[in-house]
């Protein structure tokens, strides 16, 4: 029982954090994912991993609209879906996010040690029915546990069956696959908060087995922003007639890359790349030189270029040839690549590289040079938006395994469809 209470306390100490971030809160994220690195705190993959939760976004997202209310859809789902002892705290500040994690910290503490006054007491109880039962039943006869464990700890109940669900998936219909047989056809959604994912990005897959059949794209619904994207904030500015300098844009232009680099890294099982890759991010963010930045991403885009396992996990994964990426109106690094999930990384490394030795230049950014890091800001239709039209396509007829490797290989960025385009100058914001 020590060494049971010992582990809780070594576990909230250093708690599993789970991220919740809505569309347009980049900045506050990055603040976080720094802050989180500094402690040595993990994030954890789902739900049954965290102990704190931290919801990353400006409390506007609580506000009802079409698709429902930010707080009761998906964020309070999580709530529930979270373990005790736990806490919850909200980011909306990128200035403020230490403080907000140990808040989280704080109430996880005294969440702890509610917890270990309760099971003081339940002890207690169950100690005494145990000892009164004993005196009433034979030592020798077996025991039967009729309390819906399994021997692992697990449930046995049947909470959510009426809804269709098992062990929180959808229960599978049928359907005729292509050699004219009946199978199971289950219907998967992927987001909107799961690690290494795009902010806000809600995607609904049928699958037949292992293979993703349809796919349908849902952005999360979530109020439109004055603000402008965090990573196409330079080029916008310049749009707008404000004097960025090109050294501003090419730091802005390599953190974006390496963050994409990050999600890219971590989905193929590459965790210490990612931390390393994302580790660098942090640093151009924080202004680092061109000489450190350069000595710093060198020995990533070596070591990335130089990966078998990651060009064998890669190659041939969601195929974006540049004819139909024009065609669909993607520009940027998925235009320039014209190829698969391992072509597209490569650009991303090839642009690190060089606007990582260009983040010191003073010159003033050409007002003409449009070009953020998913594409040009200067056309009706933001990049992202035909990165995510370019989803179905790319995904359909693949293994549902490879799914997260095309979609952060692609990395769209949905603060682009949360911003409100106006004729007025841009400014920056925070």
């Amino acid at each position: 029982m020590e060494l049971k209470r010992t582990l809780m306390r070594a576990a909230v100490s250093r708690p599993g954090v789970l991220l919740a971030v809505s569309p347009g809160a980049t900045r506050q994220r990055l603040a976080v994912e720094a802050e989180l690195a500094r402690r040595g705190w993990p994030c954890a993959s789902g739900p049954a991993e965290a102990d704190l939760l931290v919801i990353v976004g400006d409390r506007e997202g609580e506000a009802e609209s079409e698709g429902g209310d930010w707080e009761s859809d998906w964020v309070a789902g999580l709530w529930q879906g979270i373990p005790a002892p736990k806490a919850r705290v909200w980011v909306t500040d990128p200035e403020r996010a230490a403080d907000a994690l140990d808040s989280g910290l704080a109430d996880l503490e005294r969440g702890e040690h509610e917890d270990d006054h309760a099971h003081d007491e339940h002890h207690e109880h169950h100690e005494h029915h145990e000892h009164h039962e004993h005196q009433q039943n034979d030592d020798t006869a077996p025991h039967s546990d009729h309390s819906g464990h399994d021997m692992h700890g697990g449930h046995h109940g049947h909470a959510g069956h009426d809804m269709g669900l098992v062990e929180g998936l959808p229960m599978a219909d049928r359907a005729d696959d292509r050699d004219g047989l009946r199978l199971d056809v289950l219907h998967v959604p992927l987001g909107p908060v799961l690690a290494d994912w795009p902010a806000g990005l809600i995607l609904r897959l049928a699958l037949q087995g292992d293979l993703v059949q349809e796919v349908t794209v849902e952005p999360v619904t979530a109020p439109p922003s004055p603000y402008p994207p965090f990573w196409d904030e330079p080029w916008l500015r310049t749009a707008a007639g404000e004097h960025v300098s090109r050294g501003d844009a090419a730091r802005r232009l390599c953190a974006a890359h390496l963050d994409s680099l990050g999600r890219f890294f971590a989905v193929t099982g590459w965790d210490d790349m990612a931390a390393r890759t994302r580790h660098v991010r942090d640093r151009a963010l924080a202004g680092a030189t061109a000489a450190e930045l350069t000595s710093l991403v060198s020995p990533l885009i070596r070591r990335a270029q130089r990966s078998r396992t990651l060009r064998w996990l890669t190659t041939g994964l969601g195929t974006l040839p540049a004819e139909q990426a024009h065609q669909r109106g993607v520009t940027g690094p998925a235009l320039v690549a014209d190829g698969d999930a391992y072509g597209r990384m490569l650009v991303w490394l090839d642009a690190v590289g060089r606007s990582a030795a260009a983040c010191d230049v003073t010159e003033a950014l050409d007002a003409a040079e449009v070009v953020g890091p998913r594409g040009r800001l200067d056309t009706p239709i933001p990049p992202s938006k035909a990165l995510l039209d370019s989803l179905p396509r790319l995904l359909e007829g693949t293994d549902f395994a490879c799914a997260r490797i095309i979609v952060a290989s692609l990395d769209p960025d949905l603060d682009e469809l949360t911003h409100e385009q106006a004729p007025r100058a841009v400014h920056s914001h925070g």
